[in-house]
């Protein structure tokens, strides 16, 4: 799954790269440890955003927090130094602590200096709640999970309900992880930039995928609160600034409530973007760095890139994503299971033909 995707929303100048996936950006890995028994729902997904040392060699990024309902750490210190310097961690919310610790660990052995001859270092661990499927209270996340996801990063990954994914639920559907990619020429030159999306959010009666309202038709329930999350991870070789980066980060919004979401006040929804080039230097020889950027008047097509991998990314999650049992023992079905309840309806099919079902 997730290595041949069908999905296809591009605009005209832009086509999805070999995989479709945020690793089409040259460098990055992903890695699942995926926890699922009569107990547990859960895992850990982990994102490397280069096969280098990113704690000495770091990368320009920024947040963008569309509404602050979450338990993420890192934020701050990426909000204010507009850098990244290590591999990003998602999992549950209650295993945030065990996550950071992990990512410690790692660091530390990477980098002799820490805490010694240097500073210490800012681990980027997000989260959503999965407790509608997983037993969050009995933490079923270990640190020797989040070795083994790192362990298992690479370039083909799977999507949906996998990683930290396996307890995610989205538009009262089975979500979990999603992925997309688009490539651009710039001055004759290939770049890419990617999503990947921990989908865990809306409502099941706005659901909408490319102008359909399908949700009005197969959901089953009537929430009162949005109580749901998604992360979004942005990726790009496109050498963007920090604050280049926060306005593509914001666009994200666009591209989630595309799909049907209005960002509820329980909803924990923050993205993260960050560039590939423009490296900064943790031991800098020289004063005055040299950051190259895109022109700002030239930006839109960009935006447009963004909303699109971040839809595409979620409908991914939906797609991939199989039918699973809840906490409570009943199914939370999958896009596709959900649609073949509809039968014959036209726009039912319509929808599973574009999407590959």
């Amino acid at each position: 799954m997730g290595l041949n995707k069908p999905l296809l929303n591009a605009n005209s100048d832009t086509q999805p790269g070999i995989n479709n996936l945020i690793t089409d950006v040259a460098g990055i890995t992903v890695g699942h440890k995926t926890i699922s028994n009569d107990k547990f729902k859960t895992g850990v997904t982990v994102i490397e955003p280069c096969q280098d040392n990113i704690f000495r060699e770091k990368m320009p990024a920024a947040v963008h927090v569309i509404n602050g309902f979450g338990k993420s750490t890192g934020l701050v210190q990426i909000e204010e130094l507009g850098t990244i310097e290590t591999p990003i961690v998602l999992t549950n919310t209650l295993s945030v602590g065990t996550a950071y610790t992990a990512l410690v660990k790692r660091m530390l052995a990477q980098n002799p200096e820490i805490g010694l001859s240097t500073g210490s270092v800012n681990p980027i661990v997000m989260e959503c709640n999965d407790s509608t499927i997983n037993h969050i209270r009995d933490l079923g996340v270990t640190e020797t999970d989040v070795t083994e996801a790192f362990d298992n990063a690479k370039i083909k990954f799977t999507e949906g309900a996998v990683g930290s994914g396996t307890g995610m639920s989205c538009y009262d559907l089975k979500g979990g992880i999603g992925s997309a990619s688009r490539q651009v020429k710039i001055d004759d030159k290939t770049f890419t930039m990617g999503a990947l999306v921990m989908s865990n959010f809306g409502f099941g009666e706005d659901l909408n995928i490319y102008g359909h309202a399908i949700g009005q038709k197969i959901t089953q329930l009537k929430k009162e609160k949005e109580k749901g999350s998604i992360v979004t991870i942005i990726a790009t070789d496109i050498p963007f600034n920090s604050r280049q980066l926060k306005r593509i980060a914001k666009r994200s919004s666009v591209g989630i409530t595309r799909t049907g979401s209005f960002t509820g006040n329980g909803s924990g929804e923050i993205t993260l973007a960050f560039s590939t080039a423009n490296r900064v230097s943790h031991f800098p020889k020289d004063e005055l760095s040299n950051i190259q950027a895109i022109t700002d008047d030239k930006i839109d097509r960009y935006f447009r890139m963004t909303v699109d991998i971040v839809n595409e990314a979620i409908l991914s999650s939906l797609v991939h994503a199989e039918t699973t049992l809840d906490r409570e023992g009943k199914p939370m079905l999958s896009l596709k299971d959900a649609l073949n309840k509809l039968g014959n309806d036209q726009e039912a099919l319509q929808l599973k033909t574009e999407l590959g079902l």
